[in-house]
C-alpha cells in the first residue's frame, strides 16, 4: 500500500496526514465530519478551547459508534473494527499533535 499525504482542514486549521491511497476519501470524509462536529460544539459556546472541543467531539463520535455497535451485536468487537478504530485514533492523535 502506497501512502500519500492528504491535507484536511479542521476548525480552520490545516493538517497533513499520511494514509494509504485507498483510504484517502474516507479520511477526507472523516475530517469533514469532525470539522462539522467541532464547529457545532464551538458554536454552542458551552465548551471553550481547541483541546476540550476536540475531546467533546471525540466523545460524541465514540458514543455514536458504541450505540451503532450495540444495535448490531454481530459486528461489535470484530478484529477489523478494532484495527480500524486504532488506525483512526492514531490519525486523530497525529493530526492534533501537528505531525
Amino acid at each position: 500500500m502506497a501512502n500519500e499525504t492528504v491535507f484536511v482542514k479542521i476548525l480552520d486549521k490545516e493538517y497533513q496526514v499520511a494514509c494509504p491511497r485507498e483510504e484517502r476519501q474516507a479520511l477526507i470524509e472523516s475530517a469533514q465530519l469532525l470539522d462539522e462536529r467541532m464547529k457545532a460544539i464551538r458554536g454552542s459556546g458551552a465548551v471553550i478551547g481547541l483541546e476540550r472541543i476536540a475531546v467533546m467531539a471525540a466523545l460524541n463520535l465514540s458514543h455514536e459508534l458504541l450505540q451503532a455497535k450495540s444495535a448490531n451485536p454481530a459486528a461489535a468487537g470484530s478484529a477489523t473494527d478494532k484495527a480500524d478504530l486504532q488506525r483512526l485514533s492514531d490519525k486523530i492523535e497525529r493530526a492534533l499533535s501537528g505531525n
